[in-house]
């Protein structure tokens, strides 16, 4: 390195200033050559193919496939699920597939193909094994929706882990979504996207790849059926998609493909065939149900790195409260650490932090707290000592501990991966619960230590305990933030048994909502920021996270009134809706952005206030269904293919249709309808689809639609729950289901069923009962009548 290396290296950390940008030099040079004598050098590969088919064995749910050169194991699990393994993979280990595994399904049959492979029929999908290894899910119908080509490896001469490729064709007309956060979405184009979770540096944009948040699962959504796949690999990969062409004509269809590249780890998957409502049910029976988050967490957050004093935060707080606008929770960044020291307080700026809690919490106003993962190296201070006392932090292959710098210095890195770590971790949290938090944000946790080049990470050599099988860090890296929120949820649960966690974590992995939910990580400010915001949700939902939610206004940048606006009306209908910004950028109060700004806010502060006994409900459901919030407009019709194609609007729920503006200067917008009435929110217009209406959307409201027939739970006027019924189509019936939280423990809420009907010319709403249908009067608004 010389001296203009020097000074570029400093240059591209200058953010955390002169000195802790030398220290991050160094920091990359020893996380080099920690790599470079810490992994095995790869001098020569071999590659392999499975060869032809040599016999078989038949097991429960189906059997293992034999070939010359590797065997492949195929089990059809009870609920649908298609699991196959090579080289002897299993369901386990994994870090998505919580406990054994689903069970077999005992009637599904291994039988000869008549083309010289093997099938696995069941009564849901049909898996065909070809002679050479390739493997077809079909419908029962036959209708192939995924072929998946014998694969490839190629392993190193000198032993280790093996590299590997799975190409893959689906039907011409598939659309590709999902792989976790992914900012060019929901739908995804052709090209390669990385599977590493990666802090992009700064805030990010539509063209930024990859995120914090990626995983190896694809839905993929077709004519002939929606089926979605997971590669159960936390190693380092590539997915490259390609959109098929549609034969004019006499012409001949171009199937669409899919190649995943691993740097290693088994070659396994997961598939599920069915409606999208059946495929997110079976994933989320597969991977955990989503965890519910308290009631108050489910209306407006604000946050702000730079508070910077007790007396700020009640500043802001009084200024929403002066306003008349809702507020329920408070998000402290690290600048009330002390020293950015994860587990403490600045005691001179927050002198007591329990009684602002206390205070806050009389408004009806709750304390979350930012938790960074790393870890001061000073021997002086508790954690580190105690840390150290369970062996606690990963190390690199001489036993040395990895350090990396980071916001307090150089620091070090709890191994999530080690079930004692974790328990360890979890306990910390005692010091936040008597600080008076009552939530917590996991930052900084794909985990990212600030280096002058390349990769922002801890070193690919780095030692982890992998459960007890032991690994580097090329296995758990993207697993890492997955592991914290495990710890955290865990150690939550054990410190206050009768109180539901709420956690959101910036990274994760295939899995995290069993432990709460995700934020869209740090967008940058402007239109293309607020457009990458509702792909992200999107794209999250439809992996299994259903709670998510971008900083309003974007991270890094001071948004104009209007661009705010718009960022806070999309939000609003967001599972996670908060404000957020960085430490140089423009504040979010509503009150910063003008007088017109601020009456727009307060209508939508009130709306989510009003509907939060809606997301509530959608809470619950997405427990007791892997249902998203958050739906795209073909979730009901996924044979609709302009639904399929529309990116810029989507559901809440089966009773809400929401139509962001996404762009400035925009007074009007068209808006896509899936099939049936839907009334304007507002004035009550009716439009009947499918097609397209064009709807005003001046800067007071964007469009939001409600289904005929629907049943909305909302708040009333003195804060009980009414609904809101809308009239459903002559001829027809409507309904829907209403959870009515019972407080933020653990008592099972009950589910109201709602039924909507013409009864000559009034609308009747009728509960279900186990006695018949009861008519329903008292807390009932009807919408969609004409006077």
């Amino acid at each position: 390195m010389d001296g203009r290396d020097v000074v570029r290296a400093v240059q591209s950390v200058g953010v955390v200033g002169t000195a802790q940008g030398l220290r991050s030099v160094r920091a990359a040079w020893r996380r080099r050559r920690t790599d470079a004598w810490g992994l095995p050098r790869r001098t020569g590969e071999r590659a392999r193919v499975p060869g032809p088919v040599t016999g078989v064995e038949p097991g429960p749910g189906g059997g293992v496939v034999r070939f010359a050169r590797s065997q492949l194991q195929v089990t059809v699990t009870g609920g649908g699920a298609v699991f196959w393994g090579w080289d002897g993979a299993g369901v386990q280990p994994s870090y998505a597939v919580p406990g054994a595994g689903p069970e077999p399904d005992p009637r599904a049959v291994l039988e000869p193909d008549t083309k010289g492979g093997w099938r696995v029929v069941s009564e849901r999908v049909t898996v065909v094994v070809s002679r050479h290894g390739a493997v077809e899910v079909c419908t029962p119908g036959g209708v192939v929706l995924r072929r998946d080509l014998p694969p490839r490896w190629w392993a190193p001469e000198s032993g280790g882990e093996a590299r590997w490729v799975q190409r893959s064709e689906v039907a011409a007309d598939a659309r590709f979504f999902g792989l976790g956060g992914r900012a060019s979405g929901p739908r995804l184009r052709d090209g390669a996207y990385r599977l590493w979770n990666t802090d992009p540096g700064g805030s990010f944009g539509p063209e930024d790849d990859p995120l914090s948040l990626t995983m190896p699962v694809q839905l993929v959504v077709a004519d002939a059926g929606t089926h979605l796949v997971f590669h159960d690999n936390t190693w380092d990969g590539t997915v490259t998609l390609r959109e098929g062409d549609e034969g004019a004509g006499s012409g001949h269809d171009r199937p669409g493909g899919c190649e995943v590249r691993m740097s290693g780890g088994p070659l396994r998957c997961w598939v599920v065939v069915g409606t999208p409502a059946r495929v997110l049910g079976a994933w989320a029976a597969l991977t955990g149900a989503p965890a519910v988050p308290p009631a108050w967490a489910l209306g407006y957050q604000h946050a702000r790195w730079g508070f910077g004093s007790a007396a700020e935060v009640r500043r802001v707080v009084a200024g929403y409260r002066e306003r008349g606008l809702p507020l329920d929770a408070v998000h402290l960044d690290i600048d009330h650490f002390d020293g950015h020291r994860v587990f403490t307080v600045d005691r001179e700026r927050f002198p007591d932090l329990p009684k602002l809690a206390t205070e806050l919490a009389d408004d009806g106003v709750r304390l979350v707290s930012i938790v960074d993962p790393a870890v001061k190296a000073d021997p002086g201070t508790d954690l580190y000592a105690s840390g150290r006392g369970v062996d606690a932090f990963v190390r690199d292959r001489r036993g040395k501990e990895v350090r990396g710098e980071v916001w307090p210095g150089e620091s070090v890195f709890p191994d999530f991966t080690s079930p004692l770590v974790r328990g360890w971790w979890g306990q910390q949290y005692e010091e936040r619960l008597a600080q008076g938090f009552e939530g917590f944000w996991h930052d900084m946790n794909e985990p990212v230590s600030f280096t002058a080049f390349g990769d922002p990470t801890l070193p690919r050599s780095a030692r982890h305990a992998v459960e007890g099988r032991g690994g580097d860090h090329r296995e758990a890296h993207n697993v890492y933030g997955l592991c914290m929120a495990q710890a955290g949820y865990e150690g939550l649960r054990k410190l206050r048994p009768d109180v539901r966690p709420f956690l959101f974590s910036r990274s994760g992995w295939a899995g995290l909502q069993r432990y709460g939910g995700t934020w869209s990580g740090d967008v940058a400010t402007g239109w293309p920021g607020l457009r990458a915001s509702l792909s992200l949700v999107l794209g999250l939902g439809l992996c299994g996270v259903p709670y998510s939610g971008p900083d309003v206004g974007g991270f890094d940048g001071s948004p104009s009134p209007e661009l705010y606006v718009r960022w806070l009306q999309l939000a609003s209908y967001l599972p996670l809706f908060r404000t957020h910004s960085a430490l140089r950028a423009g504040r979010r109060e509503p009150w910063e952005f003008g007088p017109a700004a601020l009456e727009h806010a307060r209508v939508v502060l009130d709306e989510r206030h009003r509907l939060q006994p809606y997301l509530v409900t959608l809470a619950h459901l997405a427990q007791a269904t892997g249902a998203p919030y958050v739906r795209p407009l073909w979730w009901s019709a996924p044979e609709d293919r302009a639904l399929r194609d529309c990116e810029d609007a989507f559901l809440l729920g089966d009773a809400l249709l929401v139509a962001p503006v996404l762009e400035g200067g925009t007074d009007r917008r068209a808006v896509r309808l899936p099939r049936g009435r839907w009334y304007d929110a507002v004035s009550g217009a009716v439009h009947e689809g499918p097609g397209q209406v064009l709807l005003d959307a001046p800067l007071s409201r964007i469009p939001v639609l409600v289904r005929a027939g629907a049943v909305v739970p909302v708040r009333g006027a003195d804060g009980s729950v009414e609904l809101e019924a809308w009239a459903p189509a002559r001829g027809r019936t409507g309904g829907g289901l209403v959870v009515r939280d019972a407080g933020d423990g653990w008592e099972q809420p009950e589910i109201e069923r709602y039924a909507t009907r013409w009864d000559g010319d009034a609308v009747v709403v009728e509960r279900e009962t186990d006695e018949g249908p009861v008519a329903v009067q008292d807390a009932v608004r009807v919408r969609g009548v004409a006077p």
